[in-house]
């Protein structure tokens, strides 16, 4: 998801509002706005989800973008936890970075001590945990950068972090051969000083990508997409997280699927080879299919799970399926946590709660909501971490989803949230 506030030309304006009528007709979704993408099919709108099917109304601006769609309800799934073998881990050592942020090539391994991994906190993975042996950082409640910046007060209250722009291939690569690390490495930087753990939000993605990428030959394209992995996974090399591709078709199609392979054998051999290059050049990292309304819906979870399957048989080396929950708001808790076990006991793979708000305006109902559900999540042996999509009022992505205004008043489900983690 994007949430950078910026004054709009004509031209931009005129495509929020195709964006907004997109809304109205259920649209599919997209993330966030940003620097150097091509939008090749649009961002996110304004409103949530209703528990009826059809997209809310308001909302803060977006640039860019359909909306998610579909009901929250979802149809309810059987499965319990599954149960397997916690990893332990150490944690990393090693010196500051070297290079520059500029210019085609690696600009220096960003090594060094991040954060050791434990085993998580209320259960292990499915099937004894993530496939290849990864081991899991201790489980989490983490946030996002707000504006493009890690605010002062983000250590307070969160123990993970994401970049909500940053690593998108479009902000990093917006000019071709011209890379712009510097948001990365203020990111990456800060989950180093304060041990918390760092991942990366994405490596493929139907949005924002560089529109430089447009009219390239396939044997081009490949060759971009495995540089772009290649060259982040050489500065950062000790990422613990990355969301390898972000929401899959139908939701979005990335302009080089062909040259990636295209459908082939599994029907998504270009999802296959992104994840073998995430493994080839990032190693150590636990790699996530990340996307929307696949535990809200379940239409969207049994598609999520088939592709996972499909994926995992033609030797994708997937680890975890990050479900994003913008949709939860008017979702019983146990109707979530049953497509939350299917998901896992389906596929064999923990889930991540990646982006999870609430779009609820009442103070007392988003408390209450959040009780319930973030609850089930730090028990539920499936769900290895969540990361809250922002916490400032008026600088989310969408409107009444804030937990604390600017100047640190708290709305009573923040203030429940610190009280159970203890923070």
């Amino acid at each position: 998801m994007t949430r950078q506030w910026k004054s709009w030309p004509a031209t931009s304006l005129a495509l929020f509002l195709t964006s907004v009528l997109a809304i109205a007709c259920g649209g599919a979704e997209g993330e966030d706005d940003g620097t150097g993408g091509s939008g090749a099919t649009g961002g996110r709108g304004t409103g949530g989800v209703s528990p009826t099917g059809g997209a809310g109304t308001g909302g803060a601006p977006l640039t860019g973008g359909s909306a998610q769609t579909g009901g929250s309800t979802g149809g309810s799934a059987t499965g319990g936890a599954s149960t397997g073998g916690m990893a332990t881990g150490g944690q990393a050592t090693g010196g500051a970075y070297a290079g520059g942020a500029g210019g085609r090539g690696s600009g220096g391994a960003r090594t060094g001590g991040m954060t050791g991994t434990t085993g998580g906190q209320g259960g292990a993975a499915p099937s004894g945990g993530a496939s290849g042996g990864k081991q899991w950082p201790k489980k989490f409640c983490g946030n996002i950068t707000t504006g493009g910046q890690v605010r002062s007060d983000f250590n307070k209250y969160w123990n993970q972090i994401t970049p909500e722009n940053e690593g998108k291939w479009g902000s990093v690569e917006g000019t071709k051969d011209k890379m712009s690390w510097g948001g990365l490495d203020r990111v990456h930087d800060y989950a180093k000083q304060n041990n918390i753990p760092f991942k990366q939000h994405n490596f493929v993605w139907g949005q924002q990508q560089p529109s430089w990428l447009n009219g390239m030959s396939a044997a081009d394209q490949k060759a971009q997409v495995e540089e772009w992995i290649r060259l982040f996974c050489e500065r950062y090399p000790d990422t613990q997280m990355i969301d390898v591709v972000n929401e899959p078709p139908p939701h979005t199609t990335p302009p080089y699927t062909a040259a990636l392979g295209g459908a082939g054998s599994s029907g998504y051999d270009w999802i296959v080879q992104a994840f073998k290059w995430a493994r080839q050049y990032c190693p150590n990292a636990i790699l996530i299919m990340n996307d929307y309304n696949n535990v809200e819906q379940s239409g969207d979870l049994n598609h999520n799970i088939d592709i996972v399957n499909r994926i995992k048989s033609a030797g994708a080396p997937i680890d975890a399926v990050g479900a994003q929950s913008h949709g939860t708001a008017n979702m019983t808790t146990s109707a979530l946590e049953a497509n939350i076990n299917k998901m896992a006991t389906s596929t064999g793979l923990p889930v991540l709660i990646s982006e999870y708000d609430l779009n609820i305006a009442d103070d007392n109902q988003q408390k209450n909501v959040m009780q319930s559900q973030f609850t089930m999540f730090w028990n539920n042996a499936n769900v290895k971490g969540v990361t809250v999509w922002g916490y400032i009022e008026g600088r989310t992505w969408l409107a009444n989803t804030g937990l604390m205004t600017d100047g640190g008043t708290m709305r009573p489900a923040m203030t429940w949230l610190m009280q159970f983690l203890n923070r």
